[in-house]
């Protein structure tokens, strides 16, 4: 719990700590009432006291499961100034993601794009919105390796963010699916190389 929050806002945090980990691995139609009394150990009442309804407990997990990746990868590629090596953070973070606690269950992009395509509009427009600013994220970072003479000159930071997402996430997709992490370390090893490719030092 943080210091500093009223009594409802802690409740709140409580509620989204123990269901966001349910949503993220269930998914959205796969998690039921019981499913967040069970994980809080609340009534329906104490849960919809400050949500409106499972709709609201869905998209607040969301966010606060794509903060959760977020933190983790940002406090990684601030501890290097190298642009290269931000960049290099990626891979060698998802290459073990089956070992981090909170990324076990997947990639909450992933898993909530996949589901709410055509199921759940808002939740859709959640994974969009994190979507453009994860690529945003990448493109500045190449940007700004480009303009501290770390990457070459004319690395297109569009086609950069669109190929490290997708190999991401397609090397997750699938990990999950065959319970091994053959494709994903193929695939975490191709990006490195990739990464690797775009340093100046690379003549």
């Amino acid at each position: 719990m943080q210091d500093g929050l009223s009594k409802s806002e802690r409740t709140r945090l409580y509620i989204l700590e123990k269901t966001a980990p349910v949503f993220n691995a269930k998914g959205y139609a796969g998690t039921s009432l019981s499913d967040l009394t069970g994980a809080t150990g609340l009534t329906k009442g104490s849960i919809y006291g400050n949500f409106q309804n499972k709709d609201d407990v869905a998209l607040a997990a969301f966010d606060y499961n794509f903060e959760k990746v977020t933190s983790y990868i940002r406090e990684r590629i601030l501890a290097t100034d190298n642009s290269i090596e931000r960049l290099l953070v990626y891979p060698d973070t998802y290459a073990q993601f089956l070992k981090i606690p909170f990324l076990k269950a997947g990639c909450p992009l992933l898993n909530t794009s996949t589901e709410a395509d055509d199921t759940h509009p808002l939740l859709k427009a959640k994974a969009a919105r994190a979507l453009r600013f994860w690529k945003t994220s990448i493109e500045n970072q190449v940007r700004r390796g480009i303009e501290r003479a770390e990457i070459k000159p004319g690395t297109d930071p569009v086609s950069i963010a669109v190929v490290l997402v997708s190999l991401v996430e397609g090397a997750i997709m699938q990990a999950k699916l065959t319970d091994r992490s053959t494709e994903l370390r193929i695939a975490m090893r191709f990006l490195e190389q990739m990464i690797r490719d775009l340093s100046r030092d690379q003549t």
